[in-house]
Parts: C-alpha cells; structure tokens; sequence
C-alpha cells in the first residue's frame, strides 16, 4: 500500500489555554500515528498516538474547568448558571 501523504492542518489556531488548541493538537498527533510513512519506527507512532490520547483528555478537562469557573462565578454574583 503506498504512504499516505501528511496534509497540513487547516483549521484555526487558538491560544494554549483554550480547550479547543488542545484537540486540534491531538487530532496532528493521531493523523502523524496513523500515517503510513516508510522508514518511521513503531514506537514513534504509538508515542504519537499516546499523545493524542493526552492532548485530548486535556483538552476535556480544560474545557469543563473552564465551565465550572463559569458556573462558580454565576452563582457567586447571584446569576443563573443555565
């Protein structure tokens, strides 16, 4: 089967902190494990892989740490959190 060619990530960057840069990163990591490229050892590609596994729950975790401050703070200024 030929390599499949690595295509460069379209979609929009955004800052560290943001959940979404955190699975845009992990999306790269799993496309460079899943990639058939000659010449790359086996254990570069399940390091990749590994990757996108943490960058995804990070990002996860990020993104509900982010939602709990939002609801802390709206029920500490008297809001409703919905």
């Amino acid at each position: 089967m030929p390599p499949r060619s690595l295509k460069r990530v379209q979609g929009k960057r955004f800052p560290p902190d943001d959940p979404r840069e955190w699975l845009n990163r992990a999306k790269s990591n799993l496309a460079q494990a899943r990639a058939r490229i000659e010449n790359v050892y086996l254990e570069d590609l399940c390091f990749n892989a590994q990757q996108a596994a943490e960058k995804a729950v990070k990002g996860v975790l990020l993104r509900k740490v982010v939602v709990s401050r939002r609801v802390a703070w709206t029920v500490s200024e008297g809001r409703d959190a919905g």
